[in-house]
């Protein structure tokens, strides 16, 4: 008889250890499902694609205009001939209306969400963070092609565009995204350089499908598991 209630109490602390084991095993899965995003160690989180939706409105709109023909002649090599390297600021190559303005409103009026400036011919290109309106704090006007002093500066090689990992595979994204959030603004509409012009503008998930590459100076996040 007594060895009976030794087996009964035995099995009930296993049931109890059991539970604790289970209710502990939960609530440790679902404080990880929930979890924050965190960065990974060494890194800082990425930028959203908020830019993307801030234009997806248009996105019908630049698709048709490239239809039509009603484009630019910009190229990557224009494009990168305005850069004192690839991912700098791209230098004003236009006079501006204020000298001492930081340009704010007076810049967005034509870049914001592009369109072609009569005045110039052309198609404005449309900021990639039209939310920082210091613009003269990183875009300056060329004032000279001449150097001050010598020196052994040299410019890097722009990437490679339409990198792919395999044929027939989405291009991965060559670059950093830092100050880049607006996949569209050079990769959509009739201001787009023809080398990088996207097909498919109205597709907004830009990352779902071209992956970062692993070798570019890039930040990344990860979803705890």
């Amino acid at each position: 008889m007594r060895q009976g209630y030794i087996i009964i109490g035995f099995c009930i602390v296993l049931l109890v250890a059991a539970g604790i084991i289970v209710k502990a095993s939960l609530s440790e899965e679902q404080a990880l499902n929930y979890s924050e995003i965190i960065p990974m160690p060494g890194t800082n989180t990425l930028p959203i694609e908020e830019g993307v939706f801030k234009l997806s409105n248009n996105a019908e709109e630049f698709l048709d205009l490239v239809n039509r023909g009603v484009s630019s002649n910009q190229t990557l090599t224009s494009y990168y001939n305005r850069r004192a390297y690839p991912g700098a600021p791209p230098t004003i190559p236009h006079p501006t209306e204020e000298a001492h303005s930081m340009g704010g409103k007076d810049c967005l009026q034509c870049h914001q969400n592009g369109g072609y400036v009569d005045k110039y011919k052309a198609f404005a290109p449309v900021s990639p963070h039209t939310d920082y309106i210091n613009c003269k704090q990183c875009h300056v006007p060329v004032k000279s092609t001449g150097l001050f002093k010598a020196n052994n500066w040299y410019k890097m090689e722009a990437p490679e565009a339409k990198q792919q990992a395999l044929l027939g595979s989405p291009p991965i994204i060559p670059h950093s995204l830092e100050m880049r959030n607006n996949c569209l603004s050079c990769h959509g509409g009739p201001s787009a350089p023809k080398e990088i012009r996207v097909t498919h503008p109205n597709r907004v998930n830009c990352r779902q499908c071209h992956a970062l590459n692993d070798n570019a100076k890039n930040t990344t996040k990860i979803w705890t598991r």
